[in-house]
């Protein structure tokens, strides 16, 4: 890649995996190990997780596929995709809409599966299976791409969408404009069609940027024909376009009114939901949700600027830098944001680093590569044992001896770099990071019981009914998870509405069959002052059946929630 510098000396990992054969089966396999953890045993992540499935869900019942709803609320943010996806998920594994949420959760799993692969294809564009493999490994074990691959919603299906569209999009390139290249074309339109069709116009931009960034840093554009770019735009147009009218005439235009004047603008100009930040935010945080990636990265980063002049750092460099500006002039930032750039940082380290970078790396450089990489991995250890303790739960015992182990292993990777064998570490940092995921996701997460508030309400609402399908109303207490988990016909109200919907005299918006069943009020403890007021006022004393409580990770609010029943 860069010249003065030469090729290491394999290590027996390497010898052994790196191959267009068994490499892929290695990243396949590792990534499983990596994403599978949690799937089942993790509660519905609020608020966005929940909000896609109970949307998904609502589709499912209702057979409406062009609008999209939470409950009675249009939910006009995203396009279709995704929700698409998860239908098509349900209902081909057998369930109908009140499937499991790993159902919901199958397309980000085997989205990011499928990125980790589609990272390994695009690096062989340009290098060899070894670095391509190292690439592979640094975007599987990166912390962002785990969490994303146990939500079911947006991101991981768009980071899968965008990297194959990379992929076709450097053989297009390298081909330098002679004949169309008819099936890279194909892949490069249809990733770019899916990427809008799941989040509207990132994907555009990230590949748009690309191909304009090639094309500035080159002084080319005639390499472009390659991509068939009118009939490209055409088949482009055919899968985007019938969605987009047919939103249009359903909602009489209110989708982009919302989507783009509120949703998209919005988060341009000021933070949404609390979530604005200043300029540069996004890469201070990419040192922790890309881990364990930048500690090497930083140590290759001379080698990979002395190889500036190479089509993988062009290609790179125009794939990351124009659309992480824009990022960081976006007010509202989200960790997840810059993960379809990830690969860009990947891609020349694995490169790099299978020619000798960091090997004579200076001294403070390599102590402050590896202090990057130990931290992560350290606080992960210390949080298993101080996060239950601190939320009034005991720690999983696996998950905390798995946490400490992966620490292990991360603090034996960072020496390897302090020792200018930065390859050597490699191997370490990603065994790190695959025992750190399924002692996080696997053990510990779940045991976190007095965060997962949802869950156990449900559970208690069942136990407490004198019906199978009771009708629930709840006032204090509305996070989507439990509109998801308790049904689409929960109805969130406020105390006194409660209260007379309790009493018989209101159903609360619940259709008339669903409220004929029994009937429980649940209320959280700020409410029920005035809800038993009115409960008196319309007659009823209620009777108190269970009580739950526990912390809203939303918010930080400390959470008590009784169930009322009517003698």
């Amino acid at each position: 890649m860069s010249e003065g510098m030469d090729a290491v000396r394999r290590p027996l990992w390497m010898r052994l995996f790196a191959h267009d054969v068994s490499a892929p089966l290695l990243l396949l396999l590792l990534a499983l190990a990596v994403f599978i953890p949690g799937q089942w045993t993790i509660p519905p992540l609020d608020r966005d997780e929940p909000r896609f499935t109970q949307a998904t869900k609502q589709m499912l019942e209702t057979g409406n596929y062009v609008d999209i709803r939470f409950q009675e609320e249009a939910r006009h943010k995203k396009p279709v995709g995704i929700y698409w996806i998860q239908a098509a998920a349900v209902k081909m594994t057998g369930f109908g809409a009140d499937a499991p949420l790993w159902v919901y959760r199958l397309p980000s799993l085997i989205a990011a599966c499928l990125t980790v692969l589609f990272v390994y294809w695009t690096a062989r564009a340009f290098a060899g299976p070894p670095a391509a493999l190292i690439a592979g490994l640094f975007c599987l074990a990166a912390i962002i791409l785990g969490v994303e691959a146990r939500l079911a919603k947006t991101d991981a299906v768009l980071f899968a969408s965008i990297t194959l569209a990379q992929g076709a999009l450097a053989r297009i390139w390298l081909n330098g404009g002679g004949e169309r290249r008819w099936g890279l074309a194909f892949l490069f339109w249809t990733g770019l069609a899916v990427g809008v069709l799941v989040k509207g116009p990132v994907a555009l931009m990230v590949l748009g940027f690309t191909v304009a960034g090639i094309m500035v840093l080159t002084r080319k554009v005639a390499w472009f024909k390659s991509a068939a770019p009118l009939a490209g735009l055409l088949w482009f147009v055919a899968l985007v376009l019938p969605w987009f009218v047919a939103i249009y005439i359903a909602t009489d235009g209110a989708f982009f009114q919302e989507a783009v004047g509120k949703d998209l603008l919005g988060k341009v100009g000021q933070g949404q939901e609390g979530h604005g930040a200043p300029p540069l935010t996004h890469l201070a945080v990419m040192f922790g949700v890309f881990w364990p990636l930048p500690a090497f990265f930083l140590l290759s980063l001379g080698a990979i600027w002395r190889g500036k002049a190479s089509p993988l750092v062009v290609f790179c460099a125009a794939w990351f830098l124009p659309s992480w500006v824009v990022f960081e002039l976006v007010a509202t930032k989200l960790p997840h944001y810059t993960m379809p750039l990830m690969p860009a940082l990947a891609l020349p380290l694995g490169a790099a680093l299978m020619e000798g970078a960091g090997r004579q790396a200076n001294g403070v450089l390599r102590w402050v590569a590896a202090i990057l990489l130990a931290i992560p991995a350290v606080a992960l250890a210390a949080a298993s044992f101080a996060g239950p303790l601190y939320l009034g739960d005991w720690p999983s015992p696996p998950g905390a001896v798995l946490a400490v182990f992966g620490a292990l292993l991360a603090l034996g990777s960072a020496s390897r770099l302090v020792q200018g064998r930065p390859l050597d570490g490699v191997p370490l940092a990603i065994a790190a990071s695959v025992v750190l995921t399924i002692g996080v996701w696997g053990f510990t997460g779940p045991a976190l019981k007095t965060i997962w508030i949802s869950p156990r309400l449900t559970a208690a609402i069942s136990e407490s009914a004198t019906c199978p399908d009771p009708a629930v109303a709840s006032a204090g207490f509305n996070e989507p998870s439990f509109i998801f988990l308790q049904g689409t016909q929960t109805a969130l109200v406020s105390p006194e509405e409660a209260a007379s919907f309790l009493a018989g005299k209101s159903n609360a918006g619940i259709t008339p069959e669903k409220a004929s069943a029994c009937r429980i009020a649940v209320v959280e403890s700020r409410q029920e002052q005035a809800f038993l007021e009115a409960a008196n006022a319309n007659g009823v004393v209620p009777e108190l059946r269970k009580r739950v409580d526990g912390l809203n990770i939303n918010g930080g609010k400390r959470m008590d929630i009784g169930l009322y029943v009517r003698p």
